[in-house]
């Protein structure tokens, strides 16, 4: 049986600290946990959470950026944990820029992506098709990833369209420390017909 050396827990806290996505126009349902009932009332302890689909640490289902794509229940559990390919992306990348990187994948199960700590990676579109073609379902990242003069969103979009699961929204500083050689955990809330759920991520290598 492996040995692990250390375990990683990547997902971000759900408390008052946590950010809310936030666009010009748009924002994402609050986070708020409130007491519901208490030791003293009832005997015991409960507490009332209000949260969306896409609250802290979580994972994206093609729905999220797909009209009928899949929801969350589509996904296999097995497709949710095993080992994982860590690719450190650049801050620009062509499709000639992964090919090196890329001899190293020995049939992951997940995707695992960081990025630069300064800012997104931008990849060209054939770069993102490369790896899109790669056979992982689920992805998971760390950073940003931007497509070369397009839209926004069309990262996402593209992975939804080739029918690809994306977690994101990771906590940055464990994220930064995950090495090669280890097996990940993606455990989202069991949902269905979602566009995502929030997640507990974690890494042991």
């Amino acid at each position: 049986m492996p040995q692990y050396r250390r375990h990683l827990d990547l997902t971000k806290p759900l408390d008052n600290n946590l950010d809310i996505y936030t666009s010009a126009d748009y924002v994402d349902p609050p986070f708020e946990c409130h007491d519901w009932a208490g030791i003293t009332q009832q005997g015991f302890r409960v507490a009332r959470l209000t949260l969306g689909t896409q609250t802290g640490t979580h994972i994206d289902a093609p729905a999220h950026f797909l009209d009928g794509g899949a929801t969350l229940e589509a996904l296999p559990v097995d497709r949710m944990m095993g080992r994982y390919m860590l690719l450190d992306l650049p801050a620009k990348a062509s499709p000639g820029d992964l090919e090196r990187p890329l001899r190293v994948y020995r049939d992951q199960t997940i995707l695992f992506l960081q990025t630069p700590q300064n800012g997104p990676a931008v990849l060209t579109g054939p770069a993102l098709e490369r790896l899109i073609a790669l056979p992982p379902t689920v992805w998971v990242l760390a950073g940003e990833i931007e497509v070369f003069e397009s839209e926004p969103f069309e990262f996402h979009r593209m992975l939804a369209r080739a029918d690809k699961y994306l977690v994101e929204d990771l906590d940055p500083k464990p994220a930064r420390e995950v090495e090669s050689g280890g097996e990940i955990f993606v455990l989202p809330l069991r949902l269905t017909g979602t566009s995502g759920a929030p997640c507990r991520v974690v890494v042991r290598y």
